[in-house]
């Protein structure tokens, strides 16, 4: 997690496309959401991104398991 807050931190996203050059294994939803996969995919991380203003919103961090029973798109 410090890792990926340091990168992020750092960051210039204009674009769903940046991330994922930076990023080639996250997806990108709907809604302006994005999942991170950290720890070697352990878990997973959702996003919510304003690209105009560069801000990311941490929408949800949990296990595969507790990702499974939400709405990636909704939460």
């Amino acid at each position: 997690m410090e890792t990926w807050f340091e990168t992020v931190s750092k960051a210039s996203w204009k674009t769903p496309s940046d991330i994922k050059e930076f990023y080639a294994t996250v997806t990108i939803l709907k809604n302006s959401r994005v999942v991170f996969n950290i720890k070697g995919n352990d878990y997973r991380l959702i996003a919510k991104i304003n690209y105009p203003k560069e801000w990311l919103f941490i929408r949800f961090i949990g296990t595969h398991k507790q990702y499974d029973k939400i709405d990636a798109n909704e939460i």
